[in-house]
Parts: structure tokens; sequence; C-alpha cells
């Protein structure tokens, strides 16, 4: 698995490389036409408050320009430092906690759509669809404006086979216990060049859970990031989840780290991170791993947008 991994990783910079320098080689004409549209979006992202989609696990409050079709390649490890852990695992990279492949579009500049798969952590579901609507309606300016804001609906799909125990979530007694859905409102601020804040509101709600768990969880992400340069941007995320002491007693919130870099038409994004899941009818209710106890992950995600000629 490690070796097929490391392949894999190699394979994809070295693709990424090739196609960038063939890009760049083809003609003069070529070349005038991807410096112009290196400008526009320059000129577009010093309006932008996020360089993606996504901050680490969850949404950004950006969405794609109009007829961008993004491919995304998520991952992520095992543990590293927990027991059992370390030297004895590669520190996680011996494991594979979930995989998510995904494309997403724009449909206009301000609403955009997705749809992926996931391969699931199995705590408590595997084999998962999901998919979102983002639109975006209010855009940070000069002229006023002085926020940005997005509004966000997911919903996600377990295809596992039942569980024959009917005490587990995954037994699914009825085919709609297979469903959750994300609805979210998205603010964010950009300070100067540098600082963007986000402040998530979020309602997840699970038509079935378990005797100390409940369908409709409120949580309250926030996120920070930092622009290094204009390539490079350190990043953290935080949900927040707000519940009852009697409930919900053996899951913690999330939290994230991030180094994102960009080049033209892609994105890199490495990360650490407690939350094993993908998407957020997965990662903010089911988080039930501790940094304190050594019970974090390393995780990538790799993008790549197709625009129009």
């Amino acid at each position: 698995m490690k070796k097929q991994l490391v392949t894999f990783l190699v394979y994809t910079f070295s693709c990424s490389f090739l196609f960038g320098q063939i890009e760049v080689k083809e003609d003069s004409t070529q070349v005038t036409s991807i410096q112009q549209e290196e400008e526009f979006i320059e000129e577009e992202e010093e309006m932008e408050t996020y360089s993606g989609t996504r901050v680490i696990n969850g949404h950004s409050v950006e969405t794609l320009h109009k007829g961008v079709l993004e491919f995304r390649i998520e991952h992520k490890f095992g543990d590293m430092a927990s027991k059992g852990a370390g030297i004895n695992t590669l520190y996680g990279l011996d494991n594979v906690s979930d995989i998510r492949i995904a494309f997403e579009y724009g449909i206009t500049d301000k609403l955009m759509c997705g749809f992926g798969r996931s391969r699931g952590t199995g705590a408590p579901y595997h084999s998962l669809l999901d998919g979102f609507v983002k639109y975006r309606l209010l855009h940070q300016d000069n002229k006023g404006m002085p926020i940005s804001l997005s509004l966000l609906g997911t919903t996600s799909y377990s295809y596992m086979p039942a569980s024959s125990l009917i005490t587990d979530v995954s037994a699914f007694p009825k085919y709609v216990y297979r469903f959750a859905y994300t609805s979210q409102l998205n603010f964010a601020k950009k300070f100067g060049k540098k600082l963007s804040l986000s402040i998530m509101p979020t309602l997840v709600y699970r038509n079935y859970v378990a005797a100390d768990d409940v369908n409709a969880l409120f949580s309250i992400g926030t996120a920070i990031s930092y622009a290094v340069n204009s390539k490079v941007s350190l990043i953290v995320e935080y949900y927040n989840n707000i519940q009852k002491e009697s409930v919900r007693s053996n899951y913690q919130n999330s939290l994230s780290v991030a180094v994102e870099w960009i080049t033209f038409g892609h994105n890199f994004k490495v990360y650490l991170t407690n939350a094993g899941g993908f998407g957020e009818t997965q990662f903010i209710p089911y988080t039930n791993t501790d940094w304190l106890k050594g019970q974090f992950r390393l995780g990538f995600c790799i993008s790549r947008k197709y625009m129009k000629e």
C-alpha cells in the first residue's frame, strides 16, 4: 500500500509538472494567452478571501467561476502518534482513514455544484456519495460591501450493505436513514492582502442516529488564513459542536492546520487533522479522535481546474 501511494504521488506531481511545461513551451501565442489569464486571475484574487472552494475539511466562501470544472483528489492517512502508531505505521502512512474523488462545476460566477465519492471511515459509514450546491450571496469589495457570504447545502448517501445488528446506525431500518444533510451560512472577510477570517454556522441533520446522539447537530466553524506570499498560505480551521453534555460524550471537535500552495490551474494542500472523514455530514458529527492523544493524521488534497477556451 505504501509503495503504491508513493508511486501515485510521484506520478501525479510529475504529470502536473510536465503538463505545466508543455503549456508554457508550445508557442508564443499560447504563452501570451496564459499570461493574460494569470493577470486576470490575479486581479480577481485581490478581492477573493481564499484561493479555493475549501478551507481544509469544510467549504470556504468561494465559488468557481462560470464554466470552470475542478477535479479533486483527497486522502487522509492513519493516526500519526497514537498508541501503536508512530514508526510502526510510518506515522500513519501505512493506513488509510478516507479517500475522496470529486468533480465540481461553476454554473455561474455565483452558483456552483459538486459531486463526489468517498471510501468512508467505517465509523460508522463507508461507501459514500455526496453532493452540494453553493451560492455566493455577497462579495466583499472596495465599494462598500465589507464581507462575503455564501449559502451552502450538502447531502450524503451511504450505499454500504446494511448491518445485521439492529443497534448499529448502519442497520438502516428504512431507506431514508442512509441520508444526511447540511445547511450552512459562510461569512468571510479579508483584511488587507494577507489575512482572511471566516465564521460558518452549520446545521447537520442525520435521519438515523444512535441513542446517545441527536439528529440535528449545530456547529460553529471558524477559520483563519494567512498568506505568506502570493502562492503559499497557512490555514487553521476549527468546528465547535454545540450540544448537551449528556449526549455525544465520545466525540471531539474537528481541528485542522494546513499549508496551501497554488500554481496556475492547480491547488495543493497538506494538512494535519483529527477528523477522519470528508464532507460536513461526516467530519462534523463523527470525529472521535483526540489531538492530545496523538490521534491526528496527515492529509492532502490536489485539485486541478479546467477552463473553457
